[in-house]
């Protein structure tokens, strides 16, 4: 910044003092006012050259006509009243509070729009002063939202194999966690009395059926048995090797209701289990999710329903298009982020869990909101500045408030007006003299 400082006071606090100027100039244009400014402390003005008496640089002579001397700039400052006890309640004049009946206070309204400074340039200046001058208007911005989460498994996709007795295993199938399990595939083999019983129960029954099939107290046992053994989770095939050898045997295998990738391997070999417990945990990884985060200042983009694009490290040159289908109603504390999810077909499993996504949405903004080039705002930190021109070698800067930026476009929400002309190149030199004269108020 200093070195723009230095820069602008280059460019237009040196005048040209050739004689062919001076012949042509008239005798009012020719009417100068000389004094000597240190270009790091423009507070310092002497009628003579010398040193800067903060740092002790050499002071810089600077020559300005009488007739474009630079005003003070101003300030517009609007009162405005309002109760002690109650802020909301606000007067443009002095008066009595209704609620306390105390006289209303007087604070100050500090919002967009506002005047900070202005500047008029010398003849010589606009000559040296090559500004880009755009007019305000309103148009269609289309924002790019960018996205950025992760793979995740889809909740309603988990599922598990639980052993539906109470037993014992004896063998376990499933080597590791991971592992892909179809549905029929055999995961244990167990030992369990009560389910031995009812094997037996079921053999016996279906012979009795067999000899007395007129009789529908027998035939009532053997479908009883049968729902019996089917919701524990023995087959037909395991009931017609049970009847077909007249037995049981001592170890019974146990196969998987579903299909997934085994996340959790609790079936050990001599472990016991109650009845619901969990043998496996399995997951759907045909269909995951892709959850990610949106920034705060972009919360209010986003809505179920939207398109996004996703694009992936793993998958170079490829896109995936979703719909969002869920939009968090909370925005993290920490990060301060806002999680939002896409749900998506993995059938050949490209997609792995925990893979790094990027996604984009494409948000239409409202297209009666003023815009202006994002070079045009000055950005102090405290505030958004931006100059306009309000003659030719006239110009003022005002406070604005600011809404989406899209691209190299940004909103305005207050502080201008359709029509109005602004400095879109050279606003930061504009920036530069007015703080170099001491043009700004704080």
């Amino acid at each position: 910044m200093k070195i723009l400082i230095l820069f602008s006071f280059l460019l237009f606090g040196c005048t040209d003092h050739s004689g062919h100027e001076s012949k042509t100039e008239t005798a009012s244009e020719h009417a100068s006012h000389t004094y000597y400014t240190c270009s790091m402390h423009p507070q310092v003005r002497e009628s003579e050259p010398g040193k800067c008496p903060i740092c002790h640089m050499n002071l810089t002579k600077v020559v300005s006509q009488l007739d474009d001397e630079v005003p003070e700039a101003t300030k517009e400052v609007s009162k405005l009243y309002a109760c002690k006890d109650d802020a909301t309640i606000t007067s443009p004049s002095p008066t009595i509070c209704p609620i306390d009946g105390e006289e209303m206070v007087e604070v100050i309204k500090n919002g967009a729009g506002e005047v900070v400074a202005k500047l008029t340039l010398s003849k010589t200046q606009v000559t040296h002063f090559d500004a880009k001058v755009f007019e305000v208007s309103s148009m269609q911005m289309t924002k790019d939202v960018r996205l950025l989460g992760n793979v995740m498994q889809a909740q309603e996709k988990e599922s598990n194999i639980p052993l539906r007795v109470d037993g014992r295993v004896e063998k376990v199938y499933i080597k590791s966690e991971g592992e892909f399990v179809k549905k029929g595939d055999p995961v244990v083999d167990i030992y369990s009395p009560t389910l031995i019983s009812a094997g037996e129960e079921y053999v016996i029954a279906r012979k009795q059926a067999s000899k007395e099939a007129n009789k529908k107290d027998y035939r009532d046992l053997l479908r009883q048995s049968e729902e019996r053994l089917t919701n524990w989770g023995i087959n037909e095939n395991q009931r017609e090797q049970w009847f077909s050898d007249g037995e049981v045997k001592r170890t019974i295998t146990i196969y998987s209701p579903t299909s997934g990738i085994v996340t959790a391997r609790n079936a050990v070999k001599g472990k016991y289990f109650k009845e619901g417990q969990s043998l496996f945990d399995l997951v759907d990884l045909s269909t995951v999710w892709v959850e990610m985060d949106v920034y705060e200042v972009d919360s209010a983009l986003v809505q179920n329903g939207q398109d996004i694009s996703l694009r992936f490290g793993a998958l170079p040159g490829k896109t995936l298009k979703s719909k969002l289908d869920f939009v968090s109603p909370v925005i993290d504390p920490k990060s301060r982020t806002l999680k939002v999810r896409a749900t998506i077909d993995n059938e050949d499993g490209a997609l792995k869990i925990g893979m790094v996504a990027d996604g984009s949405l494409q948000v239409n903004l409202n297209s009666d909101d003023l815009v202006v080039p994002r070079s045009a705002v000055v950005d102090t930190g405290k505030r958004k500045i931006i100059w306009l021109q309000t003659a030719d070698r006239k110009f003022e800067a005002k406070t604005i408030l600011t809404g989406h930026i899209a691209g190299s476009f940004i909103q305005v929400i207050e502080g201008l007006s359709a029509g109005d002309k602004i400095v879109e190149k050279g606003n930061f030199l504009l920036d530069a003299q007015a703080q170099l004269f001491g043009g700004y108020l704080e």
